[in-house]
């Protein structure tokens, strides 16, 4: 006679880590190796890096747009990232996503987590580690995406951010990116409890 095994409930699962440890790579990987997983498309106010594509990476808005959002309680989390630019994760698909059945999952700052924190303590909260300090570094400045002042910025918030990997249920470090993202997506689908206070 089979034994039914039970299947986790679909959940919210946030990834979280500092600038430049690759959380875009790790979801992009997932976006492509496991379509089963729904990614939340978060929103922000800076500009569109090479190759990014609204609707796609993000919704990029202007500010007014933003703060619309942000004021009519649209958005699950917000923040100001890095002193200069908004993000924040639209609120409505994530729970019609979890109503459906697919498990769903959010690429957000350390603020953003927080904020999830609150209003779905039941999320499972990921954090994404670096292999060192200098490879963060060297994947930042690699990037070529920023100048100088908004590497030095990144990298002040990088040090904040790598003190709070304690705050997250379980952390992955991103030596190789499709091994953390397996490991993610594995994560996903166990019954692994989030750490209660």
């Amino acid at each position: 006679m089979p034994v039914d095994v039970p299947v986790p409930a679909p959940r919210l699962v946030v990834l979280a880590g500092p600038t430049a440890v690759g959380k875009g790579t790790v979801a992009a990987y997932v976006r492509e190796h496991h379509p089963e997983v729904w990614l939340s498309v978060s929103c922000t106010t800076r500009p569109a890096r090479p190759g990014e594509r609204d609707g796609v990476h993000y919704h990029f808005l202007d500010r007014a747009d933003f703060e619309a959002q942000r004021d009519a309680g649209q958005l699950l989390e917000w923040a100001v990232v890095h002193g200069t630019n908004y993000y924040g994760t639209p609120r409505g698909p994530v729970h019609e996503v979890l109503a459906s059945g697919r498990p769903a999952l959010l690429e957000i700052d350390l603020q953003g987590a927080r904020q999830v924190r609150e209003s779905m303590p039941d999320a499972l909260f990921v954090f994404l580690a670096p292999p060192s300090w200098d490879e963060l570094v060297r994947r930042l400045v690699g990037r070529g995406t920023e100048d100088e002042a908004e590497r030095a910025r990144r990298l002040t918030t990088a040090r904040a951010e790598l003190a709070a990997q304690e705050e997250f249920d379980v952390t992955i470090v991103n030596d190789d990116v499709r091994r953390a993202a397996e490991e993610l997506v594995s994560l996903m689908r166990s019954d692994h409890q989030p750490k209660r206070d």
